[in-house]
């Protein structure tokens, strides 16, 4: 099975284009696997520390659908840089019909 594209851009700028992510896993277990500068994942995808905060682009909001009631609590621990297309990667699974999704990485600040 073929797997998808998925663009992370990180906060230095560098734009990280990842072929071929396998369908099933978090946006970020790829980009923790693909040494993604900023994808930190300090805990393993459990939602509780905010180290995989991204920003999804306008165009993919609605494809990669809302944020449950756990990961918005999560997200109030970078409330001071959260937007409202602010997710942790850890709850974005990849599936076919985000083949193509592209990303920013949050600032670690």
């Amino acid at each position: 099975m073929r797997g998808i594209t998925v663009v992370l851009i990180q906060d230095d700028g560098l734009e990280r284009t990842i072929d071929n992510a396998p369908i099933g896993v978090s946006l970020m277990e790829v980009g923790r696997a693909e040494g993604v500068a900023g994808i930190l994942g300090d805990c393993g995808g459990g939602c509780s520390c905010a180290t995989c905060h991204v920003y999804v682009d306008p165009e993919w909001v609605s494809r990669v659908g809302a944020s449950d009631d756990v990961e918005i609590a999560t997200l109030d621990m970078v409330a001071h840089i959260q937007k409202p297309n602010s997710r942790l990667s850890c709850q974005i699974v990849l599936n076919a019909e985000l083949d193509g999704l592209k990303v920013t990485v949050a600032p670690s600040d």
